[in-house]
């Protein structure tokens, strides 16, 4: 059975290229617009690993991320920064809000499937 990702991100551009670069590897892809719209479909489903931008509309991704890791569901889920956001500072924010990885917008897509099977095990 193939590993199901989670991809968050405000850009339908970017959800896209994400889904069609992870779907060529056969990974299953579920996608939200944002971190509400990605917490409720986490209410319901189980993820092998998560993907999620920071700047977004209704919550951003350090806000998600800690949400998530306040569910027990999802306490050891991988979950990876995908953002334009560079800085250490963010980065830090991102590690103690239990961020697993960060990769840099724009992403190059073989990084990215690395990074996906590295952290997929």
């Amino acid at each position: 059975m193939s590993k199901k990702i989670l991809v968050v991100d405000d850009s339908a551009a970017i959800r896209q290229m994400v889904e069609a670069t992870l779907k060529s590897v056969s990974y299953q892809v579920v996608l939200a617009k944002d971190g509400r719209e990605a917490l409720d479909i986490c209410n319901g489903q189980r993820f092998d690993f998560i993907l999620t931008d920071q700047n977004m509309p209704r919550m951003d991704g350090l806000t998600l991320i800690k949400s998530l890791r306040a569910m027990s569901a999802f306490m050891r889920t991988p979950i990876i920064m995908l953002t334009t956001e560079a800085g250490d500072d963010m980065k830090a924010q991102g590690k103690a809000a239990g961020a697993t990885g960060w990769m840099v917008k724009p992403f190059d897509p073989q990084k990215l499937l690395a990074i996906t099977a590295k952290v997929l095990g």
